[in-house]
């Protein structure tokens, strides 16, 4: 059927491009081309696969086969207004849009499509594979063309197609009938644009959204909507494509291609894996093997989380996050069982509006019922008040002291060098399971603690007061004070740990015939009185 294509006389072509038609050229058709256009409109799949050619990099310029989860995604499109695809590396997610947004352009009139990436140059690059298509289309098949440019396209049946970056205010104002967010978790501020674009697309009763991406860690808005979709809180319909879902990837082709790079870039490209995708200070196995617990019980109007009681002659240590108490910055504590091994988390709690002043009252109760558990807290801005109060006007003793000279050294100061060591200890630590976390909100601040410049914070538009904690933790694990209060050095613990996993790795050599048994076997049969022989008395020969 794609054989119908016609010479294209210069007066019907747009700015002299041969294969574009410029609208308002009239189109002269017959049965058979009222029959293709028909079953084109009705099904995108038909469309894509008998007329729309895509550049191969090994054959050049091909029809467009697709494959069958390509299929699927196409009906998903037609039959959900919200899709959100989770898709490997190098699956044809793009490319499959790309098709399905020009047969949407060409077939319903007076419709607004928007393609947004996280670069404008992106979406340029996208609509340029559109015009690609376009150009390879019969005329009878192209709605005619009012604008064609690197941002835009417009055709003569007033549905256009443009593109820009996602920003705030990149389509602010516009009434959008289908939107396309192209690699979605890699955009920055993602939350802050999804909330300023949303509104642009709810308006209409048929208006569509399309997000794809591959994983980028988690916590970020790509992650939040695709849980919502996996556990149905939320109106998109989730769509996977897996590395064993494109045709010509096996088992062979994985381990060629981990040879060739690594198995966590192979992870991270392929696997859609959302734990460990992003620069985090944790490794993705130990992510990935993080499991919350179910809590005990709530505390503070359900701002903490008891996970084991405390329990008689044990120690434990408290480390202390604070914040301003305006709704920001969240003022945190974690409760650490310093008594068991591996150390054990126990009760954690957080609060983004309570106040400095009041901080120090909550500390005090958990710290006093945790057996006078030793707090450290961490002693910056709004942290020197809470410590003080919590020491002086509480009169709390067992609190951290950075030292014994300094004037108002209570606490510990959250300096470049031990923020350091105390990522340092923290990445030990869990990696090596001396750390056992339960508290669901913490393991995601975790999960999200990624790597800024030369130190770690949270990624955008999460928080990371909960893991400062651990942080603080694992620096205080590594000092002097910790090894003399609990009689453990961290740094000799997991150096040991280090040299028994290598000697355990070691080959052990096994049996090795030294021909020593076949040796004695021949003495044994040489010293064998033979069945002729009397012992005579006196006789001195020499059977063994």
């Amino acid at each position: 059927m794609s054989q119908m294509m016609h010479q294209n006389p210069s007066r019907e072509t747009y700015l002299g491009n041969p294969n574009v038609k410029r609208d308002g050229v009239a189109e002269q058709w017959t049965q058979e081309s009222l029959l293709e256009y028909k079953k084109c409109m009705d099904n995108p799949v038909y469309f894509a696969e008998e007329y729309v050619k895509v550049i191969s990099l090994d054959e050049g310029l091909i029809p467009f086969k697709l494959y069958p989860y390509q299929q699927d995604m196409f009906e998903r499109f037609n039959e959900h207004r919200f899709n959100i695809i989770l898709a490997c590396r190098q699956s044809g997610k793009s490319i499959s849009v790309c098709a399905y947004l020009l047969w949407y352009a060409l077939f319903y009139p007076e419709k607004t499509v928007a393609i947004l990436a996280n670069k404008a140059s992106t979406a340029r690059e996208m609509l340029s594979r559109i015009t690609l298509m376009l150009e390879n289309l019969p005329f009878f098949l192209q709605a005619g063309t009012k604008a064609l440019n690197k941002g835009s396209l417009e055709f003569g049946n007033n549905s256009r197609i443009i593109t820009a970056a996602t920003t705030g205010s990149s389509i602010r104002g516009l009434s959008i009938n289908l939107l396309y967010l192209d690699e979605f978790a890699f955009v920055e501020k993602a939350a802050e644009f999804y909330t300023s674009t949303y509104p642009v697309v709810s308006a209409g009763r048929d208006t569509k959204v399309i997000v794809t991406s591959t994983a980028n860690g988690i916590g970020n808005m790509f992650y939040k909507l695709w849980e919502g979709a996996i556990q149905e809180v939320n109106e998109f319909t989730p769509f996977r494509v897996d590395w064993w879902d494109v045709p010509g990837r096996d088992e062979i082709w994985k381990t060629q291609t981990i040879n060739n790079t690594s198995k966590l870039q192979f992870d991270q490209e392929f696997g859609n894996t959302f734990f460990g995708t992003g620069d985090t200070l944790i490794n993705a196995e130990t992510l990935m093997e993080l499991r919350a617990a179910q809590s005990l019980r709530y505390i503070e109007q359900g701002d903490g989380l008891i996970y084991k009681e405390p329990e008689k002659g044990k120690e434990y240590i408290m480390c202390v996050d604070v914040g301003k108490g305006r709704g920001q910055d969240y003022s945190t504590f974690t409760l650490i069982d310093i008594s068991v091994k591996p150390f054990e988390q126990v009760a954690v709690y957080r609060n983004n509006a309570i106040s400095p002043l009041l901080f120090p009252s909550i500390i005090y109760k958990y710290a006093t019922s945790y057996n006078q558990a030793y707090v450290v807290v961490e002693s910056n801005d709004q942290g020197s008040m809470v410590a003080n109060g919590l020491y002086h006007e509480l009169e709390y003793d067992n609190v951290h002291t950075e030292s014994a000279i300094k004037a108002n050294a209570i606490g510990q100061a959250m300096t470049r060098k031990v923020k350091r060591l105390g990522c340092s200890g923290l990445k030990d630590l869990l990696e090596n399971n001396k750390l056992l976390i339960k508290d669901e909100q913490t393991i995601l601040e975790i999960s999200t603690f990624v790597g800024r410049g030369s130190s770690y914070e949270a990624s955008e538009g999460n928080h990371d007061d909960l893991v400062m904690n651990l942080v603080m933790f694992g620096y205080f694990a590594q000092t002097q004070f910790f090894n003399d209060m609990t009689d453990i050095n961290l740094k000799e613990m997991l150096f040991k740990q280090k040299m028994d996993e290598i000697e355990a790795d070691i080959v052990p050599f096994g049996w090795v015939d030294d021909g020593s048994e076949y040796m004695k076997q021949l003495v044994d049969e040489e010293n064998t009185k033979p069945d002729w022989y009397v012992d005579f008395e006196g006789d001195d020969t020499n059977w063994g």
